[in-house]
């Protein structure tokens, strides 16, 4: 009874290990200037890789720009793949896989050319918000042209 006991564990262990996901490759380099990339596959195929540099450096507008990609296998068996760029203008998505907008309504369009194309004057010595700047330029205007 007790070599059955032994066989069993070890066949739970056995069966335990292929689930161990293996690291094949992995890379890892930062420069001094800000720069870096990193990536990494594994036995399960995923595979992930990310550069990135520093931008404006020394100013107060010093961001970092990332551009990367990863790819998967879902447990359907499907691939995946994304590709994106992260900078100041937030994270950007590529995909097939991603779902898109629906159309802006006619109506909406309509309102929105007209914002555009009427900009309304600051009032003296009125600094733009951030949120401000973000709105203008979802539809397509700086706030130098308002």
């Amino acid at each position: 009874m007790k070599s059955v006991f032994v066989a069993l564990a070890f066949l739970a262990v056995a069966a335990a290990v292929e689930d161990v996901v293996q690291i094949l490759r992995q890379e890892a380099d930062v420069g001094f200037d800000g720069t870096y990339k990193h990536a990494f596959e594994t036995s399960d195929g995923i595979a992930v890789e990310e550069h990135g540099v520093l931008k404006n450096a020394g100013s107060e507008n010093a961001a970092v720009e990332a551009t990367g990609s990863y790819e998967f296998t879902a447990p359907d068996g499907i691939k995946y793949a994304l590709h994106y760029v992260a900078d100041e203008n937030g994270f950007q998505p590529q995909a097939d896989f991603l779902p898109t907008p629906p159309p802006i309504p006619a109506a909406i369009q309509r309102a929105l050319d007209y914002i555009a194309s009427h900009p309304q004057p600051l009032p003296q010595g009125k600094e733009m918000s951030r949120n401000e700047e973000l709105s203008f330029n979802l539809i397509g205007m700086s706030k130098d042209e308002c």
